[in-house]
């Protein structure tokens, strides 16, 4: 939605004039038209979240406006006013679209908390339009949110291996971000308008899961009245991602092994291979290599599925990332929730930064959705933190090599992210001087 946050039409000059003035005063950005024609103009470049509208217009009727107007921007609110209101007047309003009908005299009191309600509504339908419109679009790489150097380094890797067929494995903790990856890079190849097929191998039971992925024949078992496909076929000129590929049983990792090798197939009670063409990319938490000594996993299709390898970063290893995560999270479930919070006072920000995140990104999403929803204000506050999310994050301590320079330095990385990156801002914020900023930013590598 454009910056103008409310067009008000009425061919009296005085009163439009006062009324803008009072809704300026109000922090609202305001433009003025004395008739549809220029009204319609103004609405041709601007998207306004709202129209306060005469219904007696020189060059027509307000409730006719009013449908042209929903007919442009549907999103819009309308305040109808009129210095001559009647019922009937009023029902026609609110039937074509109307939020509200206001009596000139009888309804100044009215006015600015109607105006409030229906620039919150008129924006919370735009927050929704926009979630709404992301989810409907593939994931790709912007999807990817960060700009510490480990998770550039990842989306670099997976650039440039995405335009191939190359088998893939994602390594990573749990709430790493492994699918969306595995997306991206698909939603980035040749294959982006064939299937995505995305199988969490821990999911499914041990003894469905060889039918589940390979399909079946029918009378191949009791219960097989017809023929199965497998996820592997429903794959086919897309891509399967395996998730938690550490998980599968040694019987299905020898199937898989022979799937990679020769392209092909045999469906449980089939005596003729299927062939198909897909792309493997495979994810895990695991350390295979440990996986490998215990006998649990096998050496050869382990060396099959990481032709191309990608370490995905934990949250704990890219706090700088933490403010920008929160504000997605925060848009994001805001507009879920349909409330309108926008922000986090400096507190709760800090605050995140020293949390531990045996969860990651996952976890993190978590605490805002939560943080969201308790929220009574537009600004999420210290007081929202989690009591015991998942422990304190304590410098030294065996889960992170973290020491107070590493906090110093995701603190300094984040308060330039704020400060939009302006050294001299970024000082005053820090309340430290500018040629202290930067040293730091020498002694830390910061660019």
């Amino acid at each position: 939605m454009s910056n103008l946050n409310i067009l008000i039409v009425d061919d009296e000059q005085n009163l439009r004039q006062v009324m803008s003035r009072m809704l300026e005063l109000e922090g609202y950005t305001v433009c003025q038209a004395s008739n549809i024609k220029q009204g319609l103009k103004i609405l041709e470049k601007e998207n306004p979240a709202l129209v306060i509208s005469d219904v007696r217009l020189p060059d027509g009727n307000g409730l006719d406006f009013l449908k042209k107007i929903k007919e442009i921007h549907p999103l819009t609110e309308v305040v109808v006013i009129t210095a001559f209101g009647t019922i009937n007047d009023g029902v026609k309003a609110i039937k074509a679209g109307a939020f509200d009908y206001i009596t000139k005299g009888d309804g100044d009191d009215q006015l600015i908390p109607v105006i409030s309600r229906a620039v919150e509504k008129a924006n919370m339908a735009m927050r929704i339009h926009e979630l709404e419109k992301h989810l409907n679009n593939k994931i790709g790489f912007d999807s990817i949110i960060g700009q510490s150097p480990l998770i550039k380094k990842s989306k670099e890797l997976a650039l440039r291996v995405a335009p191939t067929d190359t088998t893939v494995l994602l390594l990573g903790e749990t709430g790493t971000g492994k699918e969306i990856f595995a997306q991206a890079i698909h939603y980035a190849s040749a294959r982006s308008s064939k299937p995505f097929v995305a199988v969490n191998c821990s999911a499914i039971a041990k003894d469905l899961m060889e039918s589940e992925m390979f399909g079946y024949k029918t009378g191949a078992f009791t219960g097989a009245i017809k023929d199965k496909k497998g996820l592997v076929e429903e794959a086919d000129k897309g891509t399967l991602f395996l998730d938690e590929i550490g998980e599968l049983s040694l019987d299905l990792q020898a199937k898989l092994l022979r799937f990679l090798e020769i392209r092909a197939f045999y469906k449980i009670g089939d005596s003729k291979p299927t062939e198909v063409d897909v792309r493997i990319i495979a994810a895990t938490n695991r350390d295979l290599h440990k996986e490998i000594e215990k006998g649990n996993f096998r050496e050869d299709l382990y060396y099959r599925l990481s032709v191309f390898t990608i370490s995905l970063p934990p949250l704990r290893d890219r706090r700088e990332d933490i403010p920008l995560l929160a504000q997605h999270f925060l848009n994001y479930y805001a507009a879920k929730v349909k409330k309108n919070v926008n922000t986090y006072d400096r507190e709760f920000l800090n605050g995140l930064q020293y949390l531990e995140y045996k969860g990651n990104t996952r976890e993190l999403k978590n605490i805002i959705e939560r943080a969201v929803i308790l929220s009574d204000d537009q600004t999420i506050s210290k007081a929202l933190l989690p009591q015991s999310q998942s422990g304190l994050y304590h410098p030294g301590s065996e889960r992170s090599s973290y020491d107070l320079s590493a906090i110093e330095k995701a603190h300094i990385l984040r308060v330039l992210e704020i400060a939009g990156h302006n050294k001299t801002k970024a000082a005053e914020l820090l309340d430290i001087g500018l040629t202290t900023l930067y040293r730091k930013l020498h002694e830390y590598g910061i660019e």
